[in-house]
């Protein structure tokens, strides 16, 4: 009798082992399917037990009810709860897959001809991004990603930090303009606020050091007054300048000592809040401050190359500057009692730019970045953290007017080109590559160049382009970028096109007191490409529709286990 009993337990506990392993986000929704779930397979296992057992007895057929009728509607209650039992699997799957599967990238909007927002979601969602970080509650980005499935974090700029740091109200205000307000009215999904950036770079002079942390703690505290405590949570995106090694190795990492103290109270102040923190990490700025620096140690090892001579740090062999820039954080956290395995870490900012340097082009960028994108993939950690960190690629598009004062690269980050082109191939895992932006729409196919018979006076042409790049963005021009080998006439109708691009066509932007003409003919030359600019007036507006990128590859995950699961349940 025992043994049958037991048979019974192992028959009705089978399908739900069959469901896979995941790591389940801890958030609300999966939190309560997870117990929804448990309970009910509890209930159902308890109940089909109980009923296999009076079978069992002589007692157990009712004097009210022939046999085959009670059977009859054992087997239809039975049939309804399997039911049940499957749709809550398939409901706590697509809140798995939800969570756990994309990509995410830098979204920035420091640009003369902007994407129309619109368009940019399509492009996220067709390439498989599913998170995205925003430098300000920039308006049109927030509507446009309202219901897209993707999932945002929004910025704070550093000016705004005196503001937040000043009054709970000041921070409530904001949250209530730029946080609530998306969420409920247009579906935004927005699971962080980021306060400030980079605040305590050094070349800021302590400019916001006493400014972050009680902004922190405001916005923290007005997220919780909102409702939006558990849903939205706040961190600090820091350089990876505020901590460093005394003698170079990862295990030695510390926090910096002018900001130790109050580095110390951040990480706290999130650990307590549920709150990540956040690091930007950069192998290039390495490679291009230090003309020392080990050129491969910059790459991941497998992605082309020869590799790099290891940095030995006691038992543990380090192959390029990610894993060892990454694990000096962890060592820092260690040193100052914190488990890193505890504390989530995201990486807010990690790319390669393609011009505007000599280390700066498409194919070290896209060496880079495929091996970046290799590790995301397949969720590989470094050597003193295995969990593998929430990576953010930057970025998503060029930006034209952003500040080259770290260098002229600063515009050309993105792994798209400022109209969505897709800049070199990348893999995106499942046979996916890279796919350019649709629906872009641009001025009219022309071009401004220097006239043939202004080419003789050099030096009144010189001084036009001079002017022209004041205006306009001729970072492609420097030593080792994708215009420097052009001659100096070519130079000039370079300078005399961005500028005509940047002002739209208006007319006299050819002038140039008489030397600039405009031409039909594309004068691109070699790797030195003339653009077009956007039009920003000529664009419908496009809501994304149905599921594409990281959401079909989803529901196509989902509906493969929902097969398994329907198998077993109705078996």
């Amino acid at each position: 009798e025992s043994s049958s009993l037991m048979d019974h337990h192992h028959k009705y506990l089978s399908f739900p082992l069959l469901l896979p392993y995941t790591h389940i986000p801890l958030t609300p929704t999966s939190i309560s399917l997870s117990y929804l779930y448990l309970l009910y397979i509890y209930i159902y296992t308890h109940t089909r037990t109980q009923k296999a057992n009076s079978h069992e007895t002589p007692h157990s057929e009712s004097i009210f009810q022939p046999k085959n009728l009670m059977y009859k509607e054992m087997g239809r209650h039975d049939t309804y709860q399997k039911l049940i039992f499957f749709c809550l699997s398939i409901l706590l799957l697509h809140n798995v897959f939800k969570d756990v599967e994309g990509l995410a990238c830098n979204w920035g909007t420091m640009a003369s001809h902007p994407l129309p927002p619109n368009i940019v979601v399509k492009l996220l969602r067709d390439n498989g991004f599913n998170k995205v970080k925003l430098f300000e509650a920039d308006s049109g980005a927030l509507r446009a990603l309202g219901k897209s499935g993707i999932q945002v974090m929004v910025g704070i700029p550093n000016d705004l930090l005196a503001t937040m740091a000043s009054t709970v109200t000041a921070a409530e205000l904001w949250v209530q303009q730029n946080v609530s307000q998306y969420i409920s009215k247009y579906g935004t999904d927005i699971r962080y606020v980021a306060v400030g950036n980079e605040p305590f770079l050094k070349t800021y002079k302590d400019r916001f050091v006493h400014l972050t942390f009680p902004a922190l703690q405001n916005v923290q505290a007005a997220l919780v007054k909102a409702g939006l405590g558990r849903q939205v949570k706040v961190t600090v995106p820091l350089n990876a300048d505020v901590y460093d090694s005394g003698d170079g190795l990862p295990s030695s990492g510390d926090f910096r000592s002018d900001i130790k103290t109050l580095m110390i109270s951040i990480v706290r102040f999130l650990a307590e809040s549920v709150s990540p923190i956040t690091f930007n990490i950069y192998p290039f700025l390495s490679l291009n401050a230090d003309p020392n620096f080990p050129r491969e140690y910059a790459f991941f090892p497998g992605s082309g190359g020869a590799g790099a001579k290891p940095v030995v740090d006691g038992s543990i062999s380090y192959t390029n500057v990610f894993d060892a820039n990454f694990d000096t954080l962890v060592s820092a956290l260690e040193k100052n009692g914190f488990d890193p395995n505890k504390v989530e870490i995201i990486v807010g900012e990690v790319g390669w730019p393609t011009d505007g340097d000599p280390n700066a082009n498409p194919a070290m960028a896209q060496r880079f970045n495929q091996g970046l994108l290799n590790r995301i993939l397949q969720g590989q950690g470094t050597p003193r953290r295995k969990t593998a960190p929430e990576v953010y690629i930057f970025s998503l598009v060029d930006e034209d007017i952003k500040s080259i004062d770290p260098g002229k690269f600063e515009r050309h980050w993105g792994i798209f080109s400022y109209d969505g082109a897709v800049k070199y191939p990348l893999s995106l895992g499942n046979g996916r590559q890279l796919v350019p932006a649709k629906g872009v729409r641009y001025q009219a196919r022309e071009w401004c160049v220097l006239s043939p018979q202004a080419a003789g006076n050099g030096a009144t042409w010189a001084s036009s382009a001079d002017y022209a790049c004041q205006f306009a963005d001729c970072t492609s021009l420097g030593a080792g970028s994708s215009c420097a080998a052009l001659d100096s006439v070519a130079n000039a109708s370079y300078a005399f096109n961005m500028y005509f691009q940047r002002m739209d066509h208006r007319s006299g932007s050819c002038n140039f007191n008489n030397l600039g003409t405009t031409t039909k003919i594309d004068p691109s030359r070699g790797s030195c490409r003339f653009p077009i600019q956007i039009d920003t007036s000529r664009h419908e507006t496009l809501r994304p529709r149905g599921n594409s990128g990281a959401t079909g590859v989803k529901w196509r995950t989902v509906a493969a286990v929902a097969i398994v699961v329907g198998c077993a349940v109705f078996n």
